[in-house]
């Protein structure tokens, strides 16, 4: 043990990180603290516990520059610890008292086996924590045991409630779990919040409040630059049309589609419920998983109650599975679900034609608040991809929102195609239905 003792001024919000506990975890939004009160105590451990092994971590790490190491070298300078105290900076780790070591890696590149290094590491740090995957995650518990007091930190701005991260330290199990300690660390709760920083949150809030609940107070992320449907959805919310609606089962119910894989790293499938009630789009329910069989969506569907609904499929419902060579369709119709032909390819533009259908539609969207909440989140986020460079929009990035926000573009063109067919009488491949308004007691 060593005899020197750090000076710290641990503000309050941190005080329960400080008790032993296997998981410790700090989540928040800009200017907190989390990084600097984690960064200190991987000083602080290292110092008073000699041999101390520490790992710090991101999902992807593409160099040392973008890892915690720079701002734990600037802890080493406050404190005034140097190669006397035993530590001892190199380029891709830090050496620390009685032939301890500090190392910077990326989980990306860890295999079931390669994990195996660090296990006899006492201490491992995910940052940006929002960013790790349940498979790392799962990889990472087991292996950090060094010690049996080993800890395991996490530090991360929520993105959304389904990631990994937020699941383990905040999920309903999370409460009862004795081993977590997890605290909540906004700008205020940061006695040591420049001014600087101070003036740029004001000026998020003044300039950008669609984000800034995310970017400053911790929220899960609802809107990005570039966000194609988060003003639409503040205006829905603003006009009650997020609100408790129910289905009418006298009406045909819709489960319009964005098709995933069954594999580990295959895309998600989406799945919007829905259902077209007069002049009006509601919207009952969205499911999303991924690496799922078709059987497991098929479930989901019967137990939520839309075992009869319509599969409504984008042109890409005619292709073969790659494992079993039936087409997805088909799948479906086995599965005793009825499936109209799938909604033809709009061709190019397609994603813009989508992104348009659905603001045309949104003033006439009511959605069940409760069951669409994740949709709904991940709509706020779909956002174009831009070349910075040239300052030009590239279309819809593709990334965790994209598979939502196209099967919500595909009930938009479904709708246009509903609509075309039962005023005017034009064919199309969806059925006709003869819709009906209810009473406002379906709104429930």
């Amino acid at each position: 043990m060593s005899s020197r003792v750090l000076r710290r001024e641990i503000p309050r919000v941190f005080q329960p990180l400080l008790e032993p506990r296997r998981y410790k975890g700090a989540y928040g939004g800009r200017g907190s603290g989390k990084s600097h009160h984690f960064a200190e105590q991987v000083v602080e451990d290292s110092l008073c516990q000699r041999g101390l092994r520490t790992v710090c971590i991101r999902e992807t790490l593409k160099s040392i520059a973008t890892s915690s190491k720079m701002l734990i070298e600037d802890k080493l300078r406050e404190f005034g610890l140097g190669e006397a105290d035993g530590f001892k900076v190199f380029r891709d780790y830090i050496e620390t008292p009685g032939d301890g070591i500090i190392t910077f890696q990326g989980m990306q590149n860890h295999t079931s086996e390669s994990i195996k290094s660090l296990a006899e590491y006492h201490r491992a740090w995910m940052e940006e924590a929002q960013m790790i995957t349940a498979t790392s995650l799962q990889l990472l518990r087991p292996t950090i045991r060094g010690k049996p007091s080993s800890e395991i930190w996490a530090s991360w701005n929520p993105r959304r409630k389904v990631d990994a991260v937020d699941e383990f330290f905040r999920g309903p199990k999370a409460k009862d779990d004795k081993d977590i300690a997890c605290v909540v660390a906004n700008w205020r709760d940061n006695p040591f919040f420049p001014e600087e920083l101070e003036r740029e949150r004001q000026r998020d809030l003044d300039r950008y409040p669609e984000r800034y609940p995310h970017v400053w107070e911790g929220d899960y992320a609802r809107a990005m630059d570039g966000a194609y449907f988060a003003r639409d959805l503040q205006e829905a919310k603003a006009q009650g049309r997020i609100t408790r609606i129910g289905p009418d089962f006298m009406l045909p119910i819709r489960a319009f589609f964005d098709l995933g894989g069954a594999g580990a790293s295959a895309d998600a499938m989406a799945i919007w419920i829905a259902q077209f009630v007069g002049r009006e789009i509601r919207v009952l329910d969205y499911i999303e998983g991924q690496g799922q069989p078709l059987s497991y969506y098929a479930n989901e569907l019967r137990a939520r109650g839309w075992g009869r609904a319509l599969i409504i499929l984008p042109h890409d419902g005619v292709n073969t599975d790659a494992i079993i060579g039936k087409r997805y369709a088909d799948h479906w119709k086995d599965a005793g679900f009825t499936v109209p032909p799938p909604i033809k390819n709009q061709g190019k533009g397609a994603a813009t034609m989508r992104i348009e259908a659905v603001r045309r539609h949104f003033p006439i969207m009511w959605f069940n608040e409760v069951t669409t909440e994740a949709g709904r989140d991940a709509l706020g986020f779909y956002h174009e991809k831009k070349d910075e460079e040239r300052g030009v929009g590239l279309g819809p990035d593709h990334d965790w929102s994209s598979h939502c926000g196209d099967s919500f573009g595909l009930m938009a063109i479904a709708y246009d195609q509903f609509i075309k067919q039962r005023d005017r009488d034009v064919p199309t491949n969806i059925p006709t239905f003869n819709n009906t308004i209810p009473s406002m007691g379906m709104l429930g």
